[in-house]
């Protein structure tokens, strides 16, 4: 059976230079209004069979927000950061230069305690794998790496691709598939 996974971004806790790695913040106030502006949008999307979300506190106030009243899965979690946890790149880079530049060089690394990429993407797609079968499709609200890291398992690319991928919050991009199958679904607006 073909299953159609949409992945929404979640809103934004803070300007984009400020995100922190594993950021717990809820929605700012300009993720609350960003939101509003593109409800009506991705509000058909609550009509999915089945409706999770990373269990993040703004990638809940995200599906709750659109209605779509979602299930938390820990796979859809961020990637585990280690001791980098909270702070944001450029206050690593500050303070560790060389792991920094190890980190993004090598997928399977992890200077910082944490989840390497490499398992990062393979949670994601473990995931995605293991979804239930059902008629309809399914949505999900996910922190933007978790989107990222889901589109580099689908596409089957080297994992450092990862890095060229920009995710922006309030994003979607349907995958369709089966296990270790999955392609990228772009659907047109007219119906």
């Amino acid at each position: 059976m073909t299953h159609r996974v949409t992945l929404v971004a979640a809103a934004r806790t803070s300007p984009r230079l400020a995100e922190r790695f594993d950021d717990d913040r809820p929605l700012d106030q300009a993720g609350w209004h960003e939101v509003q502006l593109v409800a009506h949008t991705l509000v058909p999307l609550g009509a999915a069979e089945l409706r999770y979300c990373s269990p993040t506190p703004r990638s809940r106030a995200t599906g709750d927000a659109l209605g779509y009243a979602p299930m938390a899965q820990p796979a859809l979690r961020d990637c585990d950061m280690g001791r980098w946890r909270g702070m944001t790149l450029a206050e690593v880079a500050a303070r560790e230069p060389v792991a920094v530049d190890a980190w993004l060089a090598d997928p399977g690394g992890s200077p910082h305690g944490g989840e390497s990429l490499l398992a990062f993407i393979g949670r994601i797609g473990g995931w995605l794998d293991t979804r239930p079968a059902c008629d309809g499709f399914i949505v999900a609200v996910a922190e933007p790496a978790v989107v990222r890291a889901a589109l580099v398992y689908a596409l089957n690319v080297p994992p450092t691709a990862y890095w060229n991928i920009d995710v922006r919050p309030l994003s979607t991009i349907t995958l369709a598939g089966a296990p270790g199958r999955w392609s990228l679904s772009l659907e047109s607006g007219i119906r």
